[in-house]
């Protein structure tokens, strides 16, 4: 009678009227509540879930269902009222998220990934607040991160040949169709014109649109293609959920750029490239040291270089060292990093005008080279209680990528960071004066692009010169700039949701 692993916790025989208030106000029956929730059960891979009317009643009734229960509920009735109606707010007891519930260790599959993805950029599309998604959903870290990612590397056992064997068969003839090849070859387009606007715009202008996108490709998955068709399908969904992740994570959305970042890998997985999946993780690397999190950096760039090993181009080999080395400074281990530093370097220097290079790794240039280095060497300054001897290392690395992203029109928001960047090594070299003007720029062109990545990093620089140079007339004019410019209280994300 609906009790296989939908039950809960009696709670007494007190009625939840938070619950009933939102049920009677939604027009559902109970029949229809329960069907919407075993749906979104089976969509999250919960098949023992079976709910009925009698368990409905039940809650209503004051009954506590267990997790995933009360989340499915808040997911159906935020997206029934276009509203934010949380855990709480149906009188339901929160409970700590499982790896599952976060978003990480979910399935392995074709169908369910093209499921996991359609459900979560639809509910993206309809709901995507910054108060929403960034409190229904809950970051994953160590080994509830770790350990279900190293399932990438196991070989995905063979399957029916396409997506529409999945399909209920009253809704095949609808969905049968093909997609052409200057069809495919326009969405594999989009997706670096998309990539060209976020390096150049930051990520809060074109996220909803990337979204939208991969919403799309995630239907034409659902239709019948050719295996060929199919696997390009999967590699531009997870370009795609990469660039999501990544246009989230600078926006400040990280529970959400974490999630697009897994589902990313599981698109990967499916398109068979691994060199790609090393990429994604790579990004995944980065959020956690973004975090503070660096040995979960370490791990997930280790995972990312054994599993492309064989396969990744050396400007990708070169960029997964680069990462590596930040990991290590933000560690304190300064052999270690200086030892990934040398093998970016000299890895880099065997990438040449690689042909065999995808769009993806292109942003890999000697500039951002450079500024990986510097902001390693800075991170370790940090680390070492500000030593002047690795600001001075530094300092040639991160010039250099300041004088060549100066001349790229598409990076600007690298070259935005690096001269935040340049500012932090003249702060860590006590020379608050100089790092004035190099801040000064990058204050000017956070106006006109939508990172808040960028709008963090330059606040506290600034915050930091003066809470220790507050005499200093730059400074103080820096600070006064920045307070009219930039306020805390801007809504940098007003486009990204």
């Amino acid at each position: 009678m609906g009790g296989n692993g939908s039950g809960g916790i009696q709670a007494g025989k007190r009625p939840n009227a938070q619950l009933g208030s939102w049920f009677v106000r939604s027009g559902w029956s109970r029949g229809e509540l329960a069907r919407q929730v075993n749906r979104r059960a089976r969509r999250l891979g919960a098949h023992h879930i079976s709910t009925d009317t009698s368990r409905v009643r039940r809650w209503l009734d004051g009954e506590q269902p267990r997790e995933p229960i009360p989340r499915i509920l808040s997911d159906l009735f935020s997206e029934r009222f276009g509203s934010v109606v949380a855990v709480e707010d149906l009188g339901l007891r929160p409970s700590s998220p499982s790896p599952g519930q976060s978003g990480i260790d979910l399935p392995w599959a074709g169908p369910q990934t093209v499921e996991l993805i359609s459900e979560f950029t639809r509910s993206d599309l309809m709901l995507a607040r910054r108060g929403f998604l960034g409190t229904s959903l809950s970051l994953a870290a160590g080994p509830a991160l770790v350990e279900p990612l190293q399932r990438w590397l196991v070989p995905t056992p063979a399957r029916t040949p396409d997506l529409v064997a999945f399909i209920p068969a009253q809704a095949r003839e609808r969905r049968a169709s093909r997609l052409s090849g200057p069809e495919l070859e326009l969405l594999e387009a989009t997706t670096v014109m998309f990539r060209q606007w976020d390096a150049q715009c930051g990520g809060g202008l074109r996220r909803k649109a990337v979204v939208g996108q991969l919403h799309e490709v995630t239907e034409l998955l659902q239709e019948s293609q050719s295996a060929a068709v199919e696997k390009r399908l999967f590699k531009v969904a997870a370009e795609l959920a990469e660039l999501a992740g990544w246009m989230s994570y600078d926006v400040g959305l990280q529970p959400t750029a974490q999630k697009y970042f897994v589902l990313a890998l599981h698109a990967a997985k499916e398109a068979a490239d691994k060199p790609l999946g090393s990429y994604i993780l790579s990004d995944m690397g980065r959020q956690m040291i973004h975090l503070g999190r660096p040995e979960d950096a370490l791990e997930l760039i280790h995972l990312a270089q054994y599993g492309s090993r064989d396969c990744a181009t050396a400007r990708t080999q070169a960029m997964l060292h680069a990462v590596e080395a930040r990991a290590y400074a933000n560690m304190g281990d300064p052999g270690k990093c200086k030892r990934a530093v040398r093998m970016a370097e000299a890895t880099f220097e065997e990438a040449g005008e690689d042909e065999n290079d995808p769009d993806w790794i292109r942003f890999f240039s000697e500039a951002e080279l450079n500024g990986e280095t510097a902001h390693s060497y800075c991170d370790l300054a940090h680390v070492s209680g500000r030593s002047p001897a690795y600001a001075s290392m530094a300092e040639p690395a991160m010039s250099r990528a300041v004088e060549l992203f100066r001349e790229d029109e598409v990076h600007q928001r690298s070259y935005a960071l690096n001269l935040i960047g340049m500012a932090r090594v003249h702060l860590l070299q006590k020379e608050p004066a100089l790092s004035a003007e190099p801040a000064q720029k990058a204050l000017a062109m956070a106006g006109k692009m939508r990172s808040e990545r960028v709008n963090t990093r330059l606040r506290k620089t600034v915050d930091m010169a003066a809470r220790e140079y507050a005499d200093v007339v730059e400074i103080a004019d820096l600070a006064a700039q920045l307070f009219q410019d930039l306020p805390e209280s801007a809504n940098a994300v007003s486009e990204a949701v």
